[in-house]
């Protein structure tokens, strides 16, 4: 339920308490799933090799880190953030570069400015019930530009947290990026009349921009 209180995130006995949409939540504590699905597995994965890679670096590779850790902002939480640690930065920095695929680095990246994002927009045709599912691009997209969607929502959604990775983005043919099979591959055919969610953002060095998201509701045959 929604509550009037001081900002908090976490477990308090039998109680969670962390923020919602149109506020502070505060609920009763209940196990999580734990499917273990293919994608909740490469992550703990990855998680679990950079954590063995931290402590394989020498003294002075982890002081670099823990100093260009220092300068960094962790994502603000209950309206407050601190400064990164050195074993975040590093694994939050290898585990993107592992995400594409790139191979990991044991020094702390130089800071780099990332290009304009190339897709700007999602458009969903139905050609006599061929459904294709485009991004819009201007431009070829950089290397590691990271496609992410959502499974098939219904059309009265406006708002989808539940994101997972397709792969890089392709390389655009008039205009518009093909990325239909690698959605319908992760989570089948849409249905006409349902929504799709999908978002894009880049990796460079292991650093990220912010997606951008979209969305589009899967038109009747034409």
């Amino acid at each position: 339920m929604k509550i009037l209180d001081i900002p908090q995130s976490g477990k308090r006995g039998l109680y969670v308490s962390q923020n919602g949409r149109y506020g502070q939540i505060s609920r009763i504590f209940v196990v999580p799933a734990n499917p273990r699905t293919t994608d909740q597995s490469n992550v703990r994965e990855r998680l679990t090799k950079m954590t063995q890679a931290w402590r394989g670096l020498s003294a002075n590779q982890r002081t670099a880190w823990n100093g260009a850790a220092s300068k960094l902002q962790t994502r603000p939480r209950c309206g407050t953030s601190g400064m990164m640690t050195g074993s975040q930065y590093f694994a939050k920095v290898n585990c993107n570069l592992a995400l594409v695929g790139a191979s990991s680095v044991v020094s702390p990246p130089q800071a780099v400015s990332l290009p304009t994002l190339v897709p700007s927009g999602l458009v969903i045709t139905n050609a006599l019930g061929v459904i294709a599912i485009k991004l819009t691009c201007g431009d070829d997209p950089t290397e590691y530009t990271i496609i992410r969607a959502s499974a098939p929502q219904s059309a009265g959604v406006s708002v989808c947290n539940d994101y997972r990775v397709l792969g890089e983005c392709p390389q655009p043919v008039l205009g518009k990026a093909d990325i239909t099979a690698m959605y319908v591959a992760k989570f089948g055919d849409p249905v006409v009349g349902t929504k799709v969610f999908v978002s894009a953002n880049q990796m460079v060095d292991g650093w990220t921009d912010y997606p951008k998201r979209w969305s589009a509701v899967v038109p009747p045959a034409e």
